[in-house]
């Protein structure tokens, strides 16, 4: 299940699936609250089996419009950091933008954060299923960039 931080609520919590366990949790940063939470219920839906690693949704504004907001992204970061790491996807360039500037602040996000370069939907779901197996943040990188590489015909 996932955690949304932002316009809308996503439905169920995921942040608590792993209590205790180090595992790297998934942000997800999209300008739209609701692709953001979409993303997240899809690879939820697709990373089905076992206990899912922690993924949060962090899209729009505080005040539920499009944007990015960098309360909304620290917030999902902070739920679902199990002291693994949190990888974070961004849909387009301002949001990359966003998590940059909180990645230089250095105090903002949790550490071990990394903005991670990967196709938004594919990525988050390459990197929920690696992250669920217990992966470290360098594997869940890895599996969400090698997304680029999906072909479709």
């Amino acid at each position: 299940m996932s955690e949304s931080v932002g316009g809308n609520d996503a439905g169920a919590r995921a942040a608590d699936a792993r209590p205790g366990e180090r595992v790297v949790g998934i942000v997800l940063v999209s300008h739209s609250a609701a692709v953001a939470a979409s993303v997240a219920e899809l690879a939820l839906g697709l990373a089905a089996g076992g206990a899912p690693a922690p993924i949060a949704a962090a899209g729009g504004t505080e005040g539920g419009g499009l944007g990015t907001s960098s309360e909304l992204i620290s917030v999902a970061a902070a739920r679902v950091d199990r002291g693994a790491g949190v990888a974070v996807l961004t849909d387009l360039g301002s949001a990359v933008l966003t998590v940059k500037a909180l990645l230089a602040e250095g105090d903002e996000l949790p550490e071990a954060t990394r903005l991670v370069d990967a196709p938004f939907v594919e990525g988050a779901i390459a990197a929920l299923v690696t992250a669920s197996t217990g992966a470290d943040l360098d594997a869940v990188a890895t599996a969400a960039t090698e997304a680029y590489d999906y072909r479709k015909v």
